[in-house]
């Protein structure tokens, strides 16, 4: 039977793991490093880098490349067949290394919002595998810690949703009582332009807990077009960026 470990890595900062997390990482016959590419080598460079940081004895570490996601016939449909091909990569990279206990290091927390346990069912269909799953923080903790913030206001209810979401169905509406805040993740278009600003505030970040950390917050209609140019710089500066954002629909500000 193969134990493969799903380890959340917070945001990318040593001070994320935990020390499951850690103990996990050194308990691993291998780690799987994905590489996405040149624009986006510093992503696998961070995984390496927390491996020499927290590992004295760091495991092999098993670099492959991710494959690209062609959405050309349907979202849905591309996303499921891109799921089918990683785990295709998983499992040779598993079975070529004869590895027992391998290891991914998962931004932030695999519970949340990642597609990375749906590649592991996958995965376990075709190997002898069990499933271990130690949770990190979150890109939603790193964010609220980062700008000194509750997640909710008192009494009132928070969405988790995506920017794919604002930008079809805009905010989302409650069946009974109201809806104040969204956490807005896996966004690369910046979708709250896709929403009226009037009485919004907005707490974005990005490479949180990271030394490049970038955190911009204030009523959204003074600070969207700030929130746009940083982003757009950043990106180019460093091939990828990871963001997230807590919008608030203010009754009375």
């Amino acid at each position: 039977m193969i134990e493969l470990a799903l380890i959340g890595i917070g945001t990318g900062s040593p001070g994320h793991l935990t020390r499951e997390g850690i103990a996990a990482m050194a308990d691993a016959d291998l780690i799987l490093i994905p590489a996405k590419g040149d624009d986006k080598a510093d992503l696998a460079d961070l995984r390496r880098a927390l491996c020499q940081q927290v590992l004295t004895s760091p495991p092999p570490l098993a670099l492959f490349d991710m494959p690209l996601r062609d959405v050309r016939d349907g979202y849905r449909q591309g996303v499921e067949a891109w799921h089918d091909a990683i785990a295709t990569r998983w499992e040779q990279v598993i079975r070529d290394h004869g590895a027992l206990r391998p290891a991914l290091l998962v931004w932030g927390d695999p519970s949340l919002y990642d597609s990375t346990l749906r590649i592991a069912e996958r995965v376990a269909r075709r190997l002898p595998l069990r499933l271990r799953v130690i949770p990190g923080i979150t890109a939603i903790q790193a964010l609220c810690a980062a700008h000194a913030i509750p997640l909710n206001a008192v009494g009132a209810s928070v969405q988790i949703t995506t920017g794919r979401q604002i930008r079809d169905h805009g905010w989302p509406e409650m069946v009974n009582g109201n809806l104040d805040r969204l956490v807005v993740m896996l966004d690369g278009e910046c979708s709250f332009q896709h929403l009226d600003p009037k009485g919004l505030h907005i707490w974005w970040g990005a490479f949180l807990g990271m030394p490049n950390q970038l955190l911009i917050q204030g009523p959204l209609p003074e600070v969207a077009a700030h929130i746009l140019d940083t982003r757009a710089r950043a990106r180019t500066e460093h091939g990828w960026i990871m963001d997230i954002y807590l919008i608030e629909r203010c009754r009375s500000r």
